[in-house]
């Protein structure tokens, strides 16, 4: 008989505030907080779906707002970033200048 394999998740992420790497072997709770500042760790700004700019700054169909994006809601979409991937997806931060020579090479200068 072969025994079931458990697949279990590992986050690896930093606190928003202080920027103390967290690390849970599963979905943090939503009364979780960081333990090095105090913050809550089920926040907007601690989910994979948060996306400035987009409809009520989520990437996911959320029914109400969630006005402050640094407090603990209870929003079941939740899932804890995983600040390396969100890294390498985003590639390296655009600067000002780089912004106006990508824009002067699409329409001239």
């Amino acid at each position: 008989m072969l025994a079931s394999v458990t697949r279990s998740v590992y986050y690896f992420t930093m606190c928003y505030a202080c920027g103390t790497p967290l690390g849970y072997g599963e979905k943090p709770g939503f009364n979780d907080v960081c333990p090095s500042c105090g913050a809550d760790i089920h926040v907007c700004r601690m989910c994979r779906f948060y996306a400035p700019g987009t409809h009520w700054d989520c990437a996911e169909t959320i029914d109400e707002l969630v006005v402050d994006k640094e407090k603990r809601n209870h929003c079941e979409f939740f899932m804890l970033v995983d600040n390396q991937a969100k890294k390498s997806l985003l590639g390296s931060p655009v600067t000002t200048d780089d912004a106006k020579r990508r824009f002067n090479a699409l329409f001239g200068d």
